[in-house]
């Protein structure tokens, strides 16, 4: 089997926790952060339901230490918050002490920001700061900076694929030996802009998301940060590090087939997760659980059911479970964050349950996990799917 890439470090920020240790716990009570809008003033305010971070951008501010000339947009912030708790945990102070590099997705970057001021702009020149914080790489380079990385910076924004393609690429630049050690993950904020442009295609959810549900009504959008550290065997060799999970395998395949919506036989998922068990040397019967992509929208989770079915067979495929129902999608953060899940399932050895699941689809019998279950677990297979048909999938190992 391949032997992987190290983990050393993990980070997260989201709707049901602002911590590592928070996450999980929210994840062992089944404890759902979905509920109406109360960070954002917007129309659609009592109409939908979304996973917020109830902390204001104030808070956020103080949290890193920023003054009002010097504050950055929301997704940024929270990604700051996130990718220092990562390095914390993989004990990294001294960043420039060998080849590190910053990889992050995001789809929202600072769109948050410049919404809120660009009526101002013309009138109010402190505000034009802000207008350069749209850019989507602007947000990645804020955050680099504020860890003081000074290497290897990129961007992808790849919607909801975006982090787990960082954590891709991340992982491929370790093992072709050109970094020593990389920060991967991604960030999104809610902005009234991605509300509108989901409401518009009319898949958001006024109820609690119910994935792979017979009922299900569409999705809750949420905001998150979430990133990992990864580290080199020649790294590991160095500083003999505690090593949290591997990155065994990683593919991405696109589909091709429209512009937001998936195949209806799954082609992107089914040849993203063929390709990283392949990558990772692996049989399908190897993986012990999926965390599914599973944004309980009828078109994703159809096509995402007949893709597992493709690639495990009709009576074999592995307990899975979509998380999705704990923080909304988080868009270009999910990846990361439910990479630090997968993670977590492996440490504990727990898989956590798919919530609000009554029917089961009329078009198969699948079933996700409804409990949480206390399994003996070496190997997750992590599913992100963005618009474009640009799917993803990730396996790690403990």
């Amino acid at each position: 089997m391949n032997t992987g890439v190290a983990i050393t470090g993990m980070g997260i920020l989201s709707p049901i926790g602002n911590t590592v240790a928070e996450n999980l716990q929210a994840l062992q009570n089944a404890q759902s952060s979905i509920a109406t809008i109360e960070m954002i003033q917007t129309r659609h305010k009592e109409a939908i339901k979304v996973g917020e971070i109830k902390k204001t951008n104030q808070e956020l501010a103080t949290t890193l230490g920023l003054s009002d000339t010097h504050r950055f947009s929301r997704t940024a912030m929270l990604g700051a918050i996130a990718a220092k708790e990562a390095l914390q945990e993989a004990n990294i102070t001294d960043i420039d002490r060998y080849k590190t590099g910053f990889i992050s997705g995001t789809s929202v970057g600072g769109m948050d920001t410049t919404e809120q001021y660009y009526l101002r702009f013309k009138e109010e020149p402190n505000y034009r700061r802000f207008i350069q914080a749209q850019h989507a790489g602007f947000t990645t380079q804020t955050i680099a900076h504020h860890l003081g990385i000074n290497g290897y910076v990129s961007t992808i924004s790849t919607a909801c694929s975006s982090a787990a393609n960082a954590i891709m690429l991340g992982a491929r630049m370790i093992r072709a030996g050109q970094l020593d050690r990389v920060v991967v993950g991604g960030t999104d904020a809610l902005s009234k802009f991605t509300i509108n442009g989901f409401n518009s295609l009319m898949i958001l959810s006024d109820e609690v998301c119910t994935p792979f549900d017979h009922h299900r009504k569409g999705l809750n959008l949420g905001e998150a940060a979430a990133y990992l550290v990864l580290e080199s065997d020649a790294m590991l060799q160095k500083t003999e590090k505690k090593v949290l999970g591997t990155v065994v395998g990683w593919a991405n395949a696109n589909d091709a087939f429209h512009q937001t919506a998936s195949s209806a036989n799954g082609e992107g998922a089914y040849l993203a997760m063929e390709q990283a068990l392949a990558i990772a040397k692996l049989e399908p019967n190897a993986i012990d659980y999926i965390n599914a992509h599973g944004t309980a929208t009828p078109n994703n989770d159809l096509s995402e059911g007949r893709a597992m079915l493709r690639i495990f067979g009709q009576d074999s495929v592995p307990m899975f479970s979509s998380t999705k129902a704990y923080t909304g999608h988080t868009l270009a953060a999910a990846g990361a964050v439910e990479a630090v899940y997968s993670l977590l399932s492996l440490r504990e050895q727990l898989i956590f349950p798919n919530l609000h699941f009554s029917t089961p689809m009329e078009e198969f019998s699948l079933i996700p996990q409804q409990t949480i279950q206390h399994r003996a677990l070496q190997t997750v297979l992590s599913n992100s799917f963005g618009f474009g048909g640009n799917c993803s999938t990730l396996i790690f190992t403990n």
